[in-house]
């Protein structure tokens, strides 16, 4: 906005001074200058939102308990207790709710441009696909943080976020946050349409993009949340299409586990890494402040987590304590790297390289949608919890850890099978995703209740029903009329 006041300043000045003729010949807005593909890829390169949500998600999760010492820092505090984040900087709901706006912004400016093109848009077609599947994401981010979760029964009265179809071209617009059932239909909208136009060979790093995979991937997700499985498994299969899934999963059972702390930290977040579908470099501290932090893991919620599971085997994630005798302990994963603002200047900017996307996640929602769509004995499910286990466990031996129906019963005591296995999935994801703020997801869908208790004997509660598990909106945006979330 700063911005845009400084431009109409600068207007002013230009029309009063001499020769002002030659100034107004030039159009000041660059956005404009969109003329040919390579132009409208190069600002697709921006549609993706440049911040990171795992500080607020994983701090009000059941992930993370009082340490009683460590870093104090708002984007965890203020979750932790189960209130708004005051905080507007990086990691903040805040800063992310603006890095998705801003990402929407260019995939709409690359939209009108190709809509402008004429007869020539056809030499766009995957820009176009890329731009409206960055858009469907970037929204969905944004309802799935900022409004309920969705709910078929409620969810068209339920408040949404605005969904902005069209570039910016005044200081302050009026926007409707409408309903979530609109929010999804919107997203489901930009996304069927953009995902088959999606062209892999137009890009130069393919995991910094929307690729077909990384696209059926976010399809996946959202068709999860929407609880329309036949579709989850039809875009999690597009993924899986070439077979060999063992291969395209994490090695933390062979390879990861050879490696050092930094080997780990060097190879989690990289582009050749074949599990990251799609890769969004942020401005982020978590890098520095995920095992530090006062609210976190603990070797008690370590335990939770990771002393046992329904195989009977021993977990190959690779956690440790960051320094001797304290209790802030780090899994090797989210790495910082710092860019100095000139090569000789001791200050710059923190960054962290998000997999937005992973072969885990996908594997994850095939098994759901198996869980739900499959005869009562999920063996399809079954099939694949085991898949992710052989890569997991370590030593693993078909023989010894294999997931049966009699042996989920053993473990979690029902006679439903399937609901054993959902059990089990569960577990596994919040292993994999600890300390990635991706357990909060599955606590939204569920309406997972979390308990955080303080060293001087607080107990603070998040029922599934509570409205502080939809995160608020910036103040600020309030000033253009549009409706906080209820406290």
């Amino acid at each position: 906005m700063y911005k845009q006041i400084t431009y109409f300043s600068l207007y002013a000045l230009l029309f009063t001074a001499a020769g002002c003729k030659k100034f107004l010949d030039k159009n000041p807005d660059n956005r404009a200058a969109l003329t040919t593909p390579e132009q409208v890829s190069q600002l697709l390169g921006t549609a993706y939102p440049q911040a990171n949500y795992m500080a607020f998600t994983e701090s009000i999760s059941d992930n993370v308990t009082d340490k009683g010492t460590g870093v104090q820092d708002k984007t965890n505090v203020d979750p932790y207790f189960f209130r708004d984040v005051t905080d507007n900087q990086q990691d903040s709901p805040e800063f992310y709710w603006n890095a998705c706006y801003t990402a929407i912004a260019a995939a709409n400016q690359a939209l009108e441009a190709i809509a402008n093109a004429g007869a020539d848009s056809t030499g766009y077609t995957a820009q176009k696909g890329e731009a409206l599947v960055c858009r469907a994401y970037a929204h969905f981010m944004l309802v799935t943080f900022f409004a309920k979760v969705y709910d078929p029964s409620t969810a068209s009265t339920d408040l949404g976020i605005p969904y902005v179809t069209t570039p910016e071209k005044v200081v302050f617009k009026q926007y409707d946050r409408k309903t979530v059932a609109y929010v999804y239909q919107m997203i489901e909208q930009d996304l069927t349409t953009g995902l088959p136009l999606i062209d892999d060979t137009k890009y130069t790093i393919p995991r910094y993009h929307f690729t077909k995979a990384a696209a059926n991937a976010f399809a996946s997700r959202f068709y999860l949340f929407k609880g329309d499985f036949a579709k989850v498994l039809n875009h999690a299969n597009a993924v899986f299409a070439a077979g060999n899934i063992t291969s395209m999963l994490r090695p933390w059972n062979t390879t990861y586990r050879t490696m050092t702390p930094q080997e780990l930290f060097a190879v989690y977040q990289k582009a050749t890494e074949t599990a990251n579908l799609l890769l969004c470099e942020t401005a982020s501290l978590w890098g520095r402040n995920y095992y530090t932090v006062r609210y976190g893991m603990n070797s008690e919620i370590r335990d939770e987590i990771f002393s046992q599971n329904v195989t009977g085997g021993e977990w190959a994630f690779s956690y440790q304590t960051y320094t001797a005798g304290t209790n802030n302990y780090v899994i090797p994963k989210i790495n910082e790297y710092f860019v100095r603002n000139s090569v000789n200047a001791n200050i710059g900017l923190p960054y962290v390289m998000v997999p937005l996307f992973t072969t885990e996640e996908v594997l994850f929602n095939r098994i759901e949608a198996n869980i739900y769509l499959n005869n009562s004995n999920a063996n399809a499910a079954i099939a694949d919890l085991n898949t992710y286990a052989s890569t997991r466990i370590v030593n693993y031996n078909a023989a010894t850890h294999s997931i049966t129906p009699t042996r989920l019963q053993g473990y979690y005591g029902s006679a439903n099978v399937r609901l054993n296995a959902l059990n089990a999935l569960l577990d596994f994801k919040r292993a994999e995703y600890v300390q990635e703020g991706m357990r909060w997801f599955d606590i939204l869908r569920y309406e997972i209740g979390v308990v955080h208790t303080t060293t001087d004997g607080q107990t603070l509660t998040l029922p599934g029903n509570s409205l502080q598990r939809v995160f608020q909106l910036p103040e600020s945006v309030s000033q253009s009329g549009m409706q906080l979330n209820p406290r």
